[in-house]
C-alpha cells in the first residue's frame, strides 16, 4: 500500500462519519418541528453527542490535511534543492544571471545548436532565478496621489481690488451724480463801490442720476456621490474652488471691458519710449484725468500683461534720487501691482485684452457686488449633488474722462 493510501483512507471514513451524524441531527431537528415543539431531553442529550462527535472529526480532518499540505511542500522543496544541487555540480553555479541581452542569446543560441551546458544554464535561469518584476504584482503596488491638484488659474482681480466693491444690496439702484453747479462771480465791477445793489450771479445746481443694474454670474457642476467619497483630494472642495475662480476671472473681465468703452482721446507714448517719454505720457493722462475729477479717487495704471514689456525695462529696480520709479522686476509677474511710475500704481490685468493700458482714478469707476457663494442640491434618484457658485456683480461708469486709454504709438 501506498505513503498516501493510508491517510487518505482515513479521510474518506471520517468524511463518510460527519455526514452521517449531521443527517442525524437534521432529522432530530425535523422531527420536533414537525410536532411544532422543542427539542425534548432526550434529543438535547443525543445533539449534544452528535456535536462532540462532529467537532473531533473536524479536528482530525484539519490535523490530517495540514499533515498532507506540509508533507507536499516538503517533497517539493527536496525534489527543487535535489535538481539545484545536480546543476550547481554541472554548472558551478547555483543560480545563473545574464549581465545582457547578448549573453542571454549566446547561450540560447547554444543551447539550440546541442551545448548540454547552455541547457542546463537556461534550464536555471528559468527555474531557479524567478525575476519577480512590478507587473507580476501590481495588486500590492499602491497608486500614491502626490501634492495637490496642479490647477493654473489666476483668481485674482488686482482692477476690482483696486477701486474696491460696494455691497449691492438691490436688483437696480441708482447713482446721484452733479451736472451741473451753482454759480459764484464778483458783484459788479471788482472793487467798485458804485456797483454795490448790483445783480449777483445765479445758476441752479443740476443733479441727475446715473442706473445701475445688477448682474447674476454663475455656474454649476453635478457630482456624483461615489466621487464626492472616494475622491483624494475631495473632489467637492476642488470643483467649488475652481468655480469661485472662474467667478472672479469673470467679473474682472466685466470691470476691464467697462474701461475699455471709454471714448476719452487716448495719450500716446512712442513704439520704443525712453523712461522719460513713458512718465511724460502719464503725467499727461493724470493731467485729464484730474480735470475731470478734480483730485478725487487714487489713480491706477492698469495695463495688459503684455504692455509691461514695454514699462518694465524701462525702469529698473533701483531706487536712485532721479528715478520716477522704484523699479519693475520679473521675478514678481503676476497680477496685482507690478511697482509704480510717477507715483501712480501700475496693476497687471490679465482681464485686459493685449496692448490695453488706461489711466484711471477709482472715482471714476465704481464696482458693486454681492457673492451668492457656493449652493448645494442633492439628487437622491442618481445619488449626485449639484453645486453653483453665484453672485451679483457690475461695473458702474461714474465719470468716462476719468479713464484715459494709453495707446502705443508708431514712431
Amino acid at each position: 500500500m501506498a505513503d498516501g493510501q493510508p491517510k487518505d483512507a482515513m479521510i474518506r471514513r471520517l468524511d463518510t462519519e460527519l455526514h452521517e451524524r449531521t443527517a442525524a441531527a437534521q432529522g432530530l431537528i425535523a422531527t420536533a418541528q414537525e410536532a411544532e415543539r422543542d427539542l425534548n431531553d432526550s434529543e438535547k442529550a443525543t445533539m449534544a453527542g452528535l456535536k462532540e462527535r462532529i467537532v473531533e472529526i473536524r479536528s482530525q480532518l484539519h490535523e490530517l490535511e495540514s499533515f498532507s499540505e506540509l508533507a507536499g511542500a516538503v517533497a517539493t522543496r527536496m525534489d527543487e534543492v535535489d535538481r539545484a544541487l545536480t546543476l550547481n555540480r554541472r554548472t558551478g553555479k547555483s543560480e545563473v544571471e545574464y549581465r545582457s541581452a547578448g549573453a542571454y542569446l549566446a547561450d540560447h543560441i547554444a543551447a539550440q545548436s546541442g551545448s548540454r551546458e547552455a541547457m542546463e544554464r537556461i534550464e536555471t535561469f528559468y527555474r531557479l532565478a524567478a525575476h519577480q518584476k512590478t507587473p507580476d504584482n501590481l495588486g500590492v503596488i499602491p497608486d500614491p496621489i502626490m501634492g495637490g491638484v496642479v490647477n493654473f488659474i489666476d483668481a485674482a482681480r488686482p482692477i476690482v481690488a483696486a477701486i474696491g466693491p460696494q455691497p449691492l444690496t438691490s436688483a437696480t439702484w441708482y447713482r446721484p451724480k452733479v451736472t451741473q453747479h451753482t454759480l459764484v462771480g464778483s458783484q459788479g465791477t471788482a472793487g467798485a463801490a458804485a456797483d454795490e445793489k448790483s445783480e449777483l450771479d445765479s445758476q441752479k445746481m443740476l443733479i441727475t442720476r446715473l442706473t445701475g443694474t445688477a448682474v447674476t454670474y454663475g455656474g454649476y457642476v453635478n457630482v456624483s456621490r461615489q466621487n464626492i467619497d472616494f475622491s483624494s483630494p475631495q473632489i467637492l472642495d476642488i470643483v467649488i474652488n475652481d468655480l469661485a475662480a472662474q467667478y472672479a476671472i469673470q467679473t474682472e473681465a466685466a470691470t476691464a471691458a467697462l474701461l475699455a468703452t471709454t471714448s476719452t482721446t487716448p495719450v500716446d507714448y512712442p513704439l520704443t519710449p525712453t523712461a522719460d517719454e513713458a512718465a511724460a505720457a502719464i503725467w499727461e493722462a493724470v493731467a485729464t484725468v484730474y480735470t475731470a475729477t478734480k483730485g478725487q479717487g487714487r489713480l491706477v495704471l492698469a495695463v495688459a500683461p503684455d504692455r509691461l514689456g514695454t514699462f518694465g525695462p524701462l525702469f529698473a529696480p533701483v531706487n536712485p534720487q532721479n528715478s520716477q520709479s522704484t523699479g519693475f522686476t520679473a521675478g514678481r509677474f503676476g497680477q496685482g501691482v507690478m511697482g509704480s511710475i510717477a507715483g501712480v500704481d501700475v496693476v497687471m490685468s490679465a482681464g485686459l485684452a493685449s496692448g490695453e493700458a488706461f489711466l484711471f482714478s477709482t472715482a471714476g469707476v465704481e464696482v458693486f457686488e454681492q457673492r451668492v457663494g457656493s449652493l448645494q442640491a442633492t439628487e437622491p434618484s442618481v445619488l449626485g449633488v449639484q453645486v453653483a457658485y453665484a453672485g451679483y456683480f457690475t461695473p458702474l461708469m461714474i465719470e468716462e474722462d476719468a479713464i484715459v486709454p494709453l495707446e502705443e504709438g508708431t514712431a
